[in-house]
């Protein structure tokens, strides 16, 4: 009688939107390929959206299997909208997740939806993986998210040394924490970038000189989330050159922004608006544009690695680690033209030429995949506590 064959690890990965969906494609691709693996991507809230480009699509061209579509994105530009939709998603999730029953459950970064598939993994005593704990955001509520995921996950994967020691200072135990750099970076070495020719071509753009691209999200933190997009965009108005935006995140306010850079669009030549850019896409014309301006993570985290100059405007990355190639700035419309002028110029790009990426170099997906498919399961739900010293407070 032959030996029973062993079972496959299943592996569920949780994807919200565009956003992340780019950060975890090598390592969905590195686990799909894995014989002893079983791979199940649960897609909700923006990715089953028209209105923020339908991005399930992507998923779908590649093959990655699909376990769920879970929708649950409320068409709402407010802070209750963000609340429903993590009850929304943990109701769908929880009876997903129960029946499948994968043996871990990997969640990345910092979106408030990750709270419904940890809340839910949590009772259902599924160990959760974490990509991207230990960063911080201070201008975001995605601060407390990802430092919530954090405490619950059992098992993590940082960006940064620095990042890895925060999460052991938080408690973890080290054997639990690996420093694996930013996944999102394993696209300039293992993905096809596309020259300046083909990026017109696919953007159906002449690329300008100078050429800008401004990505800015609602700030949560604050409640009016759009309180610092006045001065954004009175200097964006009167900035040189070609302009090139990206939709904002769904939080809180993004349709008003979206709006806003509508208005702005009609008004101001040479601008123009993309709904949605596939990672390679938007990799390819980091690669290709003057600057970058705004408030995204990806002009700290991926701008870096092209030496590209990036203004970060206002609160919402206070507190993340940041390479030469960042120009931070209030909101204040002063401050953001001078700002971008500095730079436009050659001797600030010039600068850069030799920067490294404190995010890593493009191997993200290969520890991640390995650590998931080989940590021991038995016990991984138990952390042992962190060790304090008793002082007298008298």
């Amino acid at each position: 009688m032959s030996k029973a064959r062993k079972a496959k690890r299943k592996i569920a990965v949780v994807t919200t939107s565009r956003a992340d969906y780019s950060h975890l494609y090598w390592p969905l691709r590195e686990l799909a390929a894995r014989p002893d693996i079983e791979l199940g991507v649960i897609a909700l809230g923006p990715h089953l959206s028209p209105e923020f480009g339908n991005t399930i699509a992507e998923i779908e061209r590649e093959g990655f299997p699909i376990k769920a579509r879970i929708e649950c994105l409320l068409s709402s530009d407010t802070d209750t909208g963000m609340a429903k939709t993590i009850g929304v998603a943990i109701l769908s999730l929880a009876d997903t997740l129960t029946a499948w029953r994968p043996d871990l459950i990997l969640l990345i970064a910092d979106r408030y939806e990750m709270m419904a598939p940890a809340c839910v993994a949590l009772a259902l005593r599924i160990p959760i993986a974490h990509i991207e704990g230990g960063e911080v955001s201070q201008g975001a509520i995605d601060d407390q998210v990802r430092n919530a995921l954090t405490k619950l996950a059992h098992i993590h994967f940082t960006s940064t040394q620095t990042a890895r020691r925060r999460v052991i200072s938080m408690g973890e135990e080290a054997w639990r924490v690996h420093h694996a750099g930013a996944p999102s970076l394993d696209h300039l070495r293992r993905s096809n970038l596309i020259n300046r020719a083909a990026l017109e071509k696919r953007l159906n753009l002449k690329l300008a000189s100078p050429c800008i691209l401004a990505a800015w999200h609602p700030v949560t933190i604050l409640r009016d989330t759009n309180t610092e997009a006045d001065a954004l965009f009175a200097a964006l108005a009167a900035a040189p050159g070609q302009l090139i935006f990206v939709y904002p995140n769904t939080d809180a306010g993004s349709h008003a922004l979206i709006k806003r850079t509508r208005t702005l669009a009609a008004a101001r030549p040479d601008t123009h608006i993309f709904v949605n850019l596939d990672a390679v896409t938007y990799w390819s014309l980091l690669g290709q544009v003057d600057a970058m301006i705004g408030n995204s993570s990806s002009g700290i985290m991926e701008a870096a690695s092209f030496g590209l100059p990036v203004v970060n405007v206002g609160m919402r990355q206070q507190g993340r680690e940041r390479a030469p190639n960042i120009i931070d700035v209030p909101a204040d419309v002063a401050a953001i033209a001078a700002a971008l002028k500095h730079a436009l110029t050659p001797a600030f790009r010039s600068k850069l030429k030799s920067m490294a990426n404190p995010y890593g170099n493009g191997t993200a997906a290969t520890t991640i995949s390995n650590v998931l498919a080989t940590v021991p399961l038995e016990n991984l739900l138990i952390k042992q506590p962190a060790s304090i010293s008793v002082r007298n407070t008298r």
